[in-house]
């Protein structure tokens, strides 16, 4: 198989994008599975995973010397997210606004800003049914997670790596699709899903990554979602159906393929034609 990085996203949360994720991981024979979605993790529920903590992932954030500091406001002005700010002849840092980027440390003529090191997340991993899983975990409050993503992506092996992305079109996603050589859209036939499925698309070409549709759900709403790759050229690669068995396995808490093996075939099946 050539196919090395496959990201599944989706425009939506709610659409079945882990389940695809951790579908393909569990037909793969030995793949690495990412959850990159850190805010919300939850591939290592439908494996029936305990993650353990392996990694804490940290960002550098400034420290002001009051003594040398001479209230220039360059740091001020320099930081795009606001952090620091300048009141009551002091340099003020705002924590839950900083993103670590460094900057301010170099811009500050007197050198009166040195920079320390906080934990903002961790990477967790599992091993269950021949698939390693690495999840990402961000600390609640943290502006920025993509430094987590990247953190669970500096585990990627070297065979076949399957990243389940956050959902959404945001900063997140981008780390999480920013490499990959393909994204497997998870949508839905509903208004929603088309809405959002335009978004992920039109976000995937800006980065011009090849991208194929997964349809969840297949039997409700209409067939807009249908008419929209046809008009885009994108091919639908598999379908999902609204199944009352499919959801009776997802609400036990785990995956619908652990029960019902006669899918196994078919999530191979997409991998090869990946």
């Amino acid at each position: 198989m050539a196919m090395k990085r496959l990201a599944v996203a989706s425009g939506k949360g709610g659409t079945g994008k882990t389940t695809v994720a951790v579908g393909l991981a569990l037909a793969s024979g030995g793949a690495t599975l990412l959850d990159c979605d850190v805010e919300a993790p939850n591939a290592h529920i439908l494996l029936g995973t305990q993650p353990k903590d392996i990694e804490d992932v940290e960002i550098p954030y400034p420290v002001v010397d009051h003594e040398r500091c001479t209230l220039c406001r360059k740091c001020a002005e320099f930081c795009t997210y606001h952090a620091l700010l300048t009141m009551n002849q002091r340099v003020i840092l705002l924590e839950d606004l900083c993103h670590g980027c460094g900057g301010c440390s170099i811009v500050c003529p007197e050198k009166a800003i040195s920079e320390e090191r906080r934990s903002i997340g961790k990477v967790q991993y599992s091993q269950a049914h021949g698939v390693a899983l690495y999840t990402g975990v961000v600390n609640i409050g943290v502006p920025s997670v993509t430094p987590v993503v990247d953190a669970v992506k500096g585990h990627l092996s070297e065979g076949v790596n399957i990243l389940d992305a956050p959902p959404g079109t945001g900063c997140p996603v981008v780390a999480t699709v920013a490499d990959v050589d393909f994204v497997l859209l998870v949508t839905e036939p509903t208004p929603f899903g088309l809405q959002d499925l335009r978004m992920a698309v039109s976000l995937l070409r800006a980065l011009n990554l090849p991208m194929g549709v997964v349809i969840n759900k297949d039997g409700i709403g209409d067939d807009r979602v249908d008419r929209y790759c046809s008009d885009e050229g994108i091919e639908i690669l598999e379908r999902i159906p609204y199944s009352k068995k499919i959801a009776r396995e997802y609400s036990s808490g785990r995956h619908f393929l652990l029960g019902q093996r006669e899918w196994l075939p078919r999530f191979r099946d997409l991998l090869e034609v990946l």
